[in-house]
């Protein structure tokens, strides 16, 4: 495009960074190029930016889909903080407010609009934007297209007609979450398969990663939690009630925690996100209603007190502990009471669609094999992203191998009956051969004449269940992405021909196991003066509630890190600071320069 701004300039002048993140470059270029991209990066590594940047260089008029009218408001207020004209037309807004944001992107005066899909999906919407010189569209969180279209958010669905009405307009996909299938659904849904893909790795090796039975489960989190005083973190529950319940609690042993969930007053969730954003030590005791855009550095741990409901959902939520590089921990509580209700849910969320109910399931099963798994988790949770991965040495199960039972017998009798059946049929069907129940499926198929028809009557469909979950999650099997059908992996070959042996975890008990070591974290230390950060901090706790705006639009932990190690003195020395771009640099440079020049009274004589 003629005249097209230098994406380097702008990544320097308007957004404070001195160079591209790893993969940032390569999505700004090619939509630059006036090409589609998908693009799959890891929680914390600024996929904003990769459509942000694009949006100032062509000029125009960018639109960004976004899915929470809180999401939108707060990256609106820090693109607006950043000296970027930025707005959101949403239903929190009244009117006329609406109505006079319009007209400024009507008459060019708006280079990025926030929208939501139901906003946008309109034919009142559609026809407008038509009339506006669009350069760019741009769908955050892309994988809702995919988890939310069918069901209760239709309209993420409705966005596979941007293509047609847009025809020119290149569209940008971003998630940190998305598995093989999900990244298909995408492809097909938004870009008629014409899209860039680019996936940067699911790994975050910083996370240490720990699973641990339910026994009596506010000991266990009161145990944890003892284990990382004064530092920051999130647990997540599945309900408003045990959010509320466990938060008490907590306050109550002395713990600084706050419940966030959809229940509360808007205010009183804005307060406490607020205070977790800008102080140390707090605990945030949440639902899922919590996270999306959340980009605090240092959380050191995330917890889960009840099982998610994907791998795709647990590994977005474990991916806001340690965004600074630093170790983290991310802890869940498992219970099998935890995997039937999350299968009710899964039921009463997809009635009447099998098709969505049967893959929703096999999402569940895939994080109970990772809850099972009897080797390495990490290799597991990146196997099922279709990474591979050695033993990372940085989950419970590498640091303090659990005892496995000898399982060569039973993985051997499970994969014969796999390839007895021609390697194309789910768990359930295997497990009705293995129990010798002559199903419809199993007599028309002759499944009930084979050799190993009954072979595995003794055992309980749970335990080859388990059984199975945990070969798959050992990659002894491999699961098909799209119909859940079994076959044999290169590994599988190895055991059948009696060259691996399978250890497998026994379906865990209420009885107490053995108690795992105790891995010491490391500290989540700065080489920055303690006192001069919490000035640092309480000046923009102060400035944001002037603009009525989260604390982290003003500048993020990191940027505050970075004034506090480098002390600038000058205007000139402050706009060095990491995250200060032009429009801050004139914003806030005085008021964080007289912070920085300023004793505290102890100092004083």
């Amino acid at each position: 495009m003629i005249g097209m701004a230098d994406p380097r300039a702008i990544l320097s002048t308007v957004f404070g960074f001195s160079s591209f993140r790893p993969g940032q470059e390569e999505i700004v270029s090619t939509l630059l190029a006036g090409k589609n991209v998908l693009a799959v990066m890891p929680t914390g590594s600024g996929k904003s930016l990769c459509y942000q940047v694009p949006a100032l260089a062509f000029g125009g008029l960018t639109v960004v889909v976004s899915p929470l009218v809180a999401l939108m408001r707060d990256q609106v207020a820090a693109l607006q903080l950043q000296g970027v004209a930025a707005e959101t037309i949403n239903s929190a807004q009244d009117r006329e407010q609406n109505v006079a944001i319009w007209r400024r992107v009507a008459a060019g005066d708006v280079r990025l609009l926030y929208l939501s899909p139901e906003r946008l999906m309109t034919e009142r919407m559609l026809a407008a934007l038509r009339r506006l010189p669009i350069s760019l569209l741009a769908v955050d969180e892309a994988h809702c297209i995919s988890q939310w279209g069918p069901s209760f958010r239709p309209e993420y669905e409705m966005l596979s007609s941007l293509r047609e009405a847009f025809p020119d307009v290149p569209i940008g996909g971003f998630t940190a979450t998305a598995d093989e299938i999900t990244r298909a659904d995408i492809q097909s849904k938004l870009f008629d398969g014409t899209a860039r893909m680019y996936v940067h790795g699911f790994d975050r090796p910083n996370i240490r990663l720990m699973v641990e039975p339910k026994r009596e489960l506010r000991k266990q989190l009161l145990m944890f939690l003892a284990e990382h005083q004064r530092e920051s973190g999130i647990i997540y529950c599945l309900s408003r009630k045990r959010t509320d319940e466990i938060a008490a609690e907590l306050t109550g042993k002395g713990i600084r925690a706050l419940p966030y969930h959809a229940g509360m007053e808007k205010a009183a969730r804005d307060e406490n996100q607020n205070l977790f954003m800008t102080e140390p030590g707090i605990v945030m005791v949440a639902t899922i209603a919590f996270g999306m855009g959340i980009d605090k550095p240092d959380v050191r741990f995330v917890v889960h007190v009840d099982l998610p409901g994907s791998p795709e959902a647990y590994y977005q939520e474990i991916g806001r502990a340690g965004r600074d590089g630093k170790s983290a921990v991310a802890q869940m509580f498992f219970g099998y009471g935890d995997l039937r209700t999350r299968r009710m849910f899964i039921d009463e969320e997809n009635e009447g669609n099998d098709e969505r109910r049967r893959r929703e399931r096999k999402r569940l099963d895939a994080l109970v094999g990772y809850c099972e798994a009897p080797n390495c988790r990490r290799m597991a949770l990146l196997g099922y992203f279709g990474e591979t991965a050695a033993p990372c040495g940085n989950c419970d199960i590498c640091l303090d191998p659990t005892a496995t039972l000898d399982g060569t017998a039973e993985g051997k009798l499970i994969l014969s009956v796999i390839v007895a059946t021609g390697e194309r049929y789910g768990a359930s069907h295997i497990i009705d051969v293995l129990k010798g129940v002559a199903t419809e499926k199993a007599v028309a198929a002759g499944h009930d004449r084979l050799s190993v028809f009954g072979k595995g009557e003794a055992r309980t469909r749970q335990v080859w269940q388990s059984l199975i979950r945990q070969l798959v999650a050992a990659s002894f099997l491999k699961e098909d992405s799209l119909y859940g059908g079994l076959s044999i992996a290169p590994r599988g070959r190895e055991l059948m021909g009696d060259r691996e042996r399978f250890g497998y975890r026994p379906v865990p008990t209420r009885k107490n196991r053995k108690e795992r070591l105790k891995v010491a974290l490391e500290a989540a230390g700065v080489d920055a003066d303690e006192d001069l950060l919490a000035r640092l901090k309480r000046k923009r706790m102060e400035l944001a509630r002037e603009r009525q705006v989260p604390a982290y639009v003003i500048f993020s932990d990191r940027s505050l890190i970075d004034m506090a190690t480098k002390r600038p003195r000058t205007i000139d020395e402050f706009a060095t600071v990491h995250g200060v771009g032009r429009a801050k640099l004139a914003e806030f440079a005085d008021a964080f320069l007289e912070v920085l020049e300023t004793r505290p009274m102890t100092d004083r004589s």
